[in-house]
């Protein structure tokens, strides 16, 4: 039995840096991706994700939140691919 459990705490839990807030990371793929296309985008992004799943598991986190902190990073990517381009719509 550990020493928290004999003693009825509660293990100390990790708390993870939010992928999602990793700006630099985040500008840095979505700028990658924007240079890619097809095949070489798919690769690259399944590379970063996965790195990102697994230095997460490394860590400690649980499955589920590392899935759930994925689809954040992917979402951030995602708006800052969106902001990347916003000066192209405004030019037509």
């Amino acid at each position: 039995m550990s020493d928290f459990a004999a003693n009825g705490q509660t293990a100390p839990s990790i708390a993870f840096f939010p992928l999602a807030g990793r700006r630099d990371l985040i500008r840095r793929s979505a700028v990658e991706l924007d240079r890619l296309n097809g095949h070489h985008a798919v690769k690259y992004w399944r590379t970063v994700c996965r790195s990102l799943g697994d230095e997460l598991l490394a860590l400690g986190c649980p499955e589920e939140e590392m899935r759930a902190e994925i689809m954040d990073f992917q979402a951030a990517v995602q708006a800052e691919l969106m902001w990347l381009h916003r000066g192209e719509e405004a030019r037509g």
